[in-house]
């Protein structure tokens, strides 16, 4: 097959943890070629979505990892699988990247996942779609509402609909210490839409990122356990990450969620769990492949390769 990467810049992948490489160094194994682009390579001309993609050939070095050709403008109908592996933030960019590849599609591209349903899964927002798994949640931008949800909850986890690693993530213990400037900050003044969260204790023992692959759970998850001082245990933000099985309520979770989310065209799914409540549906570039390799052995990027051929063939 040909599979095309919608990526960030490769120069500033970090092999030794990045899933997208993972995902290239699998596919490359088996034999398929390898194309990489970014988001602003991407045009509509005369009705043809295209992108100047350069063909990608793996050295099997650590550091200078890869040979490309120059930038091509291709059909993005011509390759056998479109990857979108572009990290937020998710942006008016972002979203019209999904608009020519959902334009693509029309004209033969295969996307994975489907761009129709990365806009329509913000992955804050979600989880509203299977309440019976999450915490007391609100989502407004009105500051006395949000005052009056951490007035009855006490201790709770503030943050943006739109960021990742855990950037711009506030936790208001029952002191109301800073509430009214975390709130004021997020929601610049009662202008931008936020959510509050009741803290879920549990975090000390790791926010579990969940991968699901074609509707199917990987059997491990990634605990990632906060660092001292820090709510949060995202990897970025200093979090540890540590591999466990998956524990009766994340399967739960996992296989509830799985066959509706792959349904809907959503073939990678990171879904967040932290103790027995999902917190993030995460369906933009969810990590954590090598992590889970590398601490059990379990072949994650296999697993989605074969994922991705069983969908390509048929």
């Amino acid at each position: 097959m040909k599979i095309a990467f919608l990526a960030d810049p490769l120069d500033s992948f970090k092999t030794y943890k990045d899933s997208t490489f993972a995902m290239m160094r699998e596919a490359a194994r088996r034999g398929h070629a390898l194309y990489a682009f970014e988001q602003s390579d991407m045009g509509l001309t005369e009705g043809l979505v295209t992108a100047r993609a350069m063909h990608v050939t793996l050295t099997g070095a650590a550091d200078d990892w890869y040979r490309a050709t120059p930038k091509d403008d291709t059909e993005l109908s011509a390759f056998d699988a479109v990857i979108v592996r572009k990290d937020p933030p998710f942006d008016m960019e972002y979203v019209y990247a999904t608009y020519l590849l959902e334009l693509a599609e029309g004209q033969g591209a295969r996307v994975f996942n489907k761009p129709a349903a990365i806009r329509s899964h913000n992955e804050k927002l979600s989880i509203a779609q299977f309440s019976q798994f999450t915490s007391p949640t609100l989502v407004t931008s009105d500051v006395t509402r949000l005052r009056e949800f951490h007035a009855e909850h006490g201790d709770v986890i503030f943050k943006p609909l739109d960021g990742m690693g855990g950037a711009g993530i506030f936790r208001v213990k029952d002191d109301g210490m800073n509430l009214g400037a975390v709130i004021e900050m997020l929601t610049d003044l009662g202008r931008r839409t936020i959510m509050a969260q009741k803290y879920i204790p549990a975090i000390v023992k790791g926010d579990k990122r969940v991968l699901v692959i074609g509707g199917k759970p990987v059997p491990f998850a990634l605990a990632r356990i906060p660092q001292a001082g820090e709510v949060r245990g995202n990897l970025a933000a200093g979090g540890t990450g540590v591999a466990q099985p998956l524990g009766g309520r994340d399967r739960e979770i996992a296989e509830a969620l799985g066959p509706t989310l792959a349904a809907r065209g959503l073939l990678l799914v990171g879904l967040d769990v932290i103790g027995d409540f999902l917190t993030e549906v995460n369906v933009t570039s969810p990590t954590c492949f090598q992590e889970i390799f590398d601490q059990t052995g379990f072949d994650v990027a296999a697993m989605f390769i074969d994922a991705l051929e069983q969908q390509v063939n048929g």
